[in-house]
């Protein structure tokens, strides 16, 4: 069980023995006698390799980790039907085991930096991007900021000039990945303090891939703020970049739809729908399309924000449309490559064009995959396209009846329990809402 708790919470050693720490100072006070943890200890703990229990000391810190399970359950299987039990995952433990094998090495090796460790760090910012779809925002934001400070600690031990370009960049690109974490779990202010600091890094090394990215997602924060204007002026200094692929602009034409739908610039937000879906393939960069995932944007995802956009234009018809294509194509994916995020949200568009037609009982039925997604994964787009709805059916001509109040009631249930509203700060979303 302790293993599966540190794979669920994102824990490596340094991270474990960090928190190990801290609870037994909280415990018994800083003194020398505290229990330790060290690396081959925390192997054997995670392991399957103790034979009974650690010291009650340890047990206590252990319990005091993790409050409501006890030391024995801690270090027992847990239960198969056990819904708390998180999954194990064998792919994560055995790269946290790579990457920590690596680190080992890489510190004996002499003061330069190795080309090899360069390497290392891009294939785990690669992999974070790639795996973001499919983690909870806190996941990946634990994991995001591990590598950023992987990254800087070792921009400290280079002084030749190409690695130090290589690792502005992967450090451009890990705090672009945090900006979507913030702004996933509703740090609307933070999230475009890490945007603006990726597109420092794009600007410092004449990457325009990353300075691009950057722009768009300042654009989309600032219209979620509610200043729409903002949200023009970066969505149209992104698409001015030369060096981009198609997917680059696909995913920021996307974005000046919304913004220009926003300000009510409705043959604005079509045009640039139009030059989102006009994209010849054979453009190609090195963030967008290399690196990907993340720094993708599908067509299934175009079509999700252009189903968005639409509704913000008052035009139910072609956001039924648009969600119902999204749907479509998001099917037609292998389950693992299928987004929650692009599920949940096409649905909840759905859902809304359909209440635009006075259609309570089809919007009720286009929401059953927004009910599927886990609580950890109901992140700010499907928690805001949540609340659209609930205002809607809070209007007087639903008084009274029963389905509209039911599924106000179970939205409310739905965004209570969400990383936005337990974790973050509340007050975006709530002005978004008002």
């Amino acid at each position: 069980m302790l293993a599966k708790l540190c794979e669920q919470h994102g824990l490596t050693y340094r991270r474990f023995s960090q928190q190990f720490t801290e609870a037994g100072i909280q415990l018994f006070g800083s003194t020398p006698s505290n229990p330790t943890c060290g690396e081959t200890q925390f192997r054997r703990w995670t392991g399957g390799k103790l034979t009974g229990l650690p010291g009650p000391e340890t047990c206590q810190i252990l319990e005091a980790m993790w409050p409501g399970r006890t030391a024995e359950q801690l270090f027992a299987p847990p239960l198969a039907d056990d819904p708390q039990a998180p999954s194990f995952d064998l792919e994560e433990l055995v790269l946290m085991t790579a990457r920590e094998a690596h680190e080992s090495a890489d510190a004996t090796a002499s003061a330069s930096l190795s080309d090899n460790t360069i390497d290392e760090l891009r294939d785990q910012v690669v992999s974070l991007a790639r795996r973001y779809q499919a983690l909870p925002a806190t996941t990946a934001w634990n994991l995001g900021h591990d590598l950023h400070r992987e990254i800087e600690r070792h921009r400290d031990r280079t002084q030749v000039p190409v690695q130090q370009q290589a690792l502005m960049i992967l450090n451009g690109q890990a705090a672009a990945l945090l900006a979507v974490a913030a702004f996933d779990l509703g740090y609307f202010s933070p999230a475009r303090t890490l945007a603006r600091t990726a597109a420092v890094f794009g600007e410092s090394t004449r990457f325009t891939p990353l300075q691009a990215y950057a722009d768009g997602t300042m654009a989309y924060i600032a219209y979620h703020s509610g200043d729409a204007n903002e949200a023009v002026s970066k969505a149209s200094r992104a698409l001015s970049y030369g060096g981009l692929g198609d997917i680059a602009h696909r995913r920021l034409q996307a974005i000046a739809a919304r913004a220009y739908a926003h300000i009510g610039d409705t043959e604005s937000a079509r045009h640039a729908i139009r030059l989102s879906g006009d994209l010849d393939r054979a453009s190609r960069d090195e963030l967008h399309d290399e690196v990907g995932g993340e720094f993708g944007f599908s067509e299934e995802r175009l079509a999700m924000s252009n189903s968005t956009t639409a509704l913000l234009m008052g035009d139910a018809t072609q956001a039924e449309t648009d969600a119902s294509r999204a749907l479509a194509l998001l099917a037609q994916r292998a389950q693992g490559d299928q987004s929650t995020h692009v599920r949940a949200g096409a649905a909840a568009d759905l859902a809304y064009a359909r209440l635009q037609g006075g259609n309570v009982d089809g919007a009720a039925g286009a929401l059953g995959p927004m009910w599927e997604v886990p609580a950890e994964q109901r992140n700010t787009g499907i928690v805001v396209r949540a609340a659209r709805i609930s205002r809607h059916l809070a209007r007087p001509q639903y008084h009274g009846s029963s389905l509209p109040a039911e599924l106000r009631e179970r939205i409310e249930e739905f965004t209570r329990v969400s990383p936005p509203y337990r974790l973050g700060p509340g007050v975006p979303l709530l002005a978004i809402e008002a």
